[in-house]
């Protein structure tokens, strides 16, 4: 059995969160449970872009604080690293504010720049991964709860493609990132690779919409953990009422038997699922309708079948965030205008997901707005 701790915390005024923070985890034990005096323990918020706490793409300051001070409690030397999706790692720091709570709370900023390669257990034999990552002596994930455009929900396995370095993402995302299954399965192998001791996932202000980057705050006042990093998006997906069928990772974790799928195997702590459940959480767009086809009729349809991205003219500063971020490089400037190789694109949504000012559209295929209107 897994057990998940939920508690309230209704806003990030610091002496809120560090009391609910102190309530969640002693639902599990207290961080003595997870981190011995001397350990070096590294602290893997989610530093996706250089954007301000209350934009809600980031990890907020105050959860990464409380955590600090309970790993310095607990007699352990805390470590804050990521490789953000876009932008230098301390630039991310500092907007988001979280360079600002290291230095305060006497932790250490360590930026994942330095990569290892790492022999894969399954489909994929290599991966190179931050060395800060693999040589921590402790590991505590630290998601923001969001939806994601392409994977519905990025939560705590998602959380842990941060360890991948720099542009080393785009590689994967173009190996894998065209289909939702092989990139679930993609995300559980670099899991498996180190799995957190602890999740705690920021849901105190949660993203809806369309997620990651370009969804709406959505206050939900939740703040999860536990040991087991499947367990916990089980339990949060289930909280914001996303259906099963639209959890690749989760789905993909069944087929292949990781531990922490099964709902009947994991237990709650704290708020009941039914007093901590988020009525009418907004999914991301449907961007696709292929689920099940057979490969030569999805090559046939996929324009039809699936939804892709498109620039908004006005709102476009042509800062070039989006050709870097396109793993298969099908977005170029024509004439002072984005154009884009609708042939080319794997429909990732990398570019919406890294565009910092939002200025990328969505427009569905023929087949995909008929069977939304059918929906109606």
């Amino acid at each position: 059995m897994h057990t998940v701790a939920v508690e309230r915390a209704s806003c990030y005024d610091p002496s809120e969160v560090a009391e609910a923070m102190g309530r969640t985890l002693a639902s599990l034990g207290g961080m003595e449970t997870f981190v011995r005096p001397g350990e070096r323990v590294l602290i893997k918020p989610n530093m996706l872009a250089a954007k301000t706490p209350e934009r809600a793409v980031t990890t907020h300051p105050e959860v990464l604080r409380a955590v600090i001070g309970l790993v310095r409690e607990a007699g352990g030397i805390p470590l804050v690293g990521d490789s953000p999706g876009i932008g230098g790692f301390r630039a991310v720091a500092e907007k988001s504010g979280m360079a600002a709570v290291v230095r305060e709370a006497g932790a250490e900023l360590v930026p994942f720049d330095d990569a290892v390669a790492v022999p894969g257990s399954g489909l994929f034999r290599r991966m190179d991964v931050a060395r800060p990552y693999l040589e921590a002596d402790r590991l505590i994930n630290l998601p923001k709860f969001k939806t994601h455009e392409m994977m519905t929900m990025t939560c705590a396995v998602k959380n842990l493609f941060g360890a991948v370095v720099g542009t080393a993402k785009a590689g994967w995302h173009l190996k894998a990132g065209a289909d939702r299954e092989l990139f679930a399965r993609l995300l559980l192998e670099i899991y498996l690779l180190r799995p957190p001791d602890l999740t705690i996932v920021d849901g105190i202000v949660a993203m809806e919409g369309d997620g990651p980057g370009s969804g709406d705050p959505r206050p939900m006042g939740l703040i999860l953990a536990g040991a087991n990093a499947v367990a916990v998006d089980v339990v949060a997906a289930e909280l914001a009422g996303i259906p099963k069928q639209l959890l690749w990772v989760e789905r993909a974790a069944e087929r292949l038997g990781i531990d922490g799928w099964d709902r009947s195997r994991i237990t709650t702590v704290g708020l009941s699922p039914d007093d901590a459940r988020v009525p009418d959480f907004r999914l991301p767009h449907l961007s696709d309708v292929q689920f099940g086809l057979p490969g030569f009729l999805k090559n046939r349809l996929r324009h039809h079948l699936t939804a892709r991205p498109v620039p908004n003219s006005e709102g476009c500063r042509l800062c070039g965030a989006c050709l870097d971020a396109c793993p298969p490089r099908a977005i170029s400037v024509r004439d002072g205008r984005l154009h884009f190789d609708y042939h080319a694109c794997i429909r990732c949504f990398c570019c919406r997901e890294l565009c910092p000012d939002g200025s990328l559209g969505v427009r569905d295929g023929v087949l995909l707005k008929l069977l939304k209107k059918f929906k109606e």
